[in-house]
């Protein structure tokens, strides 16, 4: 993978994008609402899924030695290590499986962004949702509640909002 620097400059715009997204925050417990994740799509569906994980890497990096991009201005390793370390983990994954969908298809339309977006969140929930069971010890069930079903229909619309971003920034040729 050559990476130049249109793509350096793409990435560094997608972690700023990531950080400032993720500060726009609804403060439930133990999981905020955030609009973080259509950053992670944009990363993925713009850019692939390697690029897409760079980007990924790279803002849980700056979070993790402690600058405060996380939700609510937070950062540092135990915010990993808390209940919502799985779900911002999880924002690697969702970044890789979105690009990784768009890239294989041939004919890229709305609705194979949307499905690609699905599976990304679907990947996140999955990994947020057992770590937050096991960090809470409240169990799988519990944490579902907690940390996927108030979500569900605001993802919706951060699902649409992104691919529609996704689709006319590629279709002009953006980034």
């Amino acid at each position: 993978m050559k990476i130049g620097t249109k793509d350096l400059t793409s990435i560094a715009l997608l972690v700023a994008v990531t950080i400032i997204l993720s500060q726009i925050v609804i403060p439930l417990q133990p999981v905020p609402i955030s609009l973080s994740m259509i950053a992670i799509y944009l990363s993925g569906g713009l850019l692939g899924w390697k690029k897409g994980a760079i980007t990924q890497i790279i803002y849980i990096g700056i979070g993790a030695i402690g600058l405060p991009v996380f939700a609510s201005a937070k950062g540092g390793i135990p915010v990993l290590f808390g209940p919502t370390g799985g779900y911002i983990v999880g924002y690697l994954l969702a970044a890789i499986i979105t690009g990784f969908i768009i890239e294989k298809v041939s004919n890229l339309n709305i609705f194979t962004i949307i499905l690609a977006m699905v599976a990304g969140i679907i990947s996140c929930y999955i990994l947020g949702t057992v770590w937050l069971g096991f960090i809470t010890e409240i169990g799988f069930y519990n944490a579902l509640f907690l940390g996927v079903i108030p979500f569900i229909l605001g993802d919706i619309l951060k699902i649409i909002v992104a691919a529609i971003l996704v689709k006319k920034i590629k279709t002009l040729n953006l980034i």
